[in-house]
């Protein structure tokens, strides 16, 4: 998810959950076009520098496109991620993305 306006609906209108790595809003698309489920992220200057804040986002990309496949296509998620995120492993990112996209829908 690359454009604000898909931001603000999954804040507005998607569901809300929240874990120690980060916040994630789930929201179902309407539009026709639904080829795979997307993810938005969204990763503040307080997590890190800017090495920090992008290993996380290649982490955080890499676990989503692992499960894309066990997820229904028409949903966004955007996570907004915390400073536990950083010092996390691969695996626990794994794990509790795995945990929103199960509570998101199949």
């Amino acid at each position: 998810m690359l454009r604000t306006a898909d931001f603000r609906t999954a804040y507005d209108k998607g569901i809300r959950l929240s874990g120690p790595l980060f916040a994630a809003f789930c929201v179902a698309r309407t539009e026709t076009d639904r080829s795979s489920a997307r993810l938005g992220l969204t990763v503040p200057r307080a997590v890190g520098g800017a090495v920090v804040r992008n290993r996380i986002k290649r982490r955080l990309r890499e676990a989503f496109r692992m499960r894309r496949a066990g997820i229904a296509s028409k949903w966004d998620i955007v996570l907004n991620v915390r400073r536990a995120a950083a010092l996390a492993t691969f695996a626990e990112l794994e794990r509790a993305l795995a945990k929103v996209m199960e509570k998101c829908g199949p």
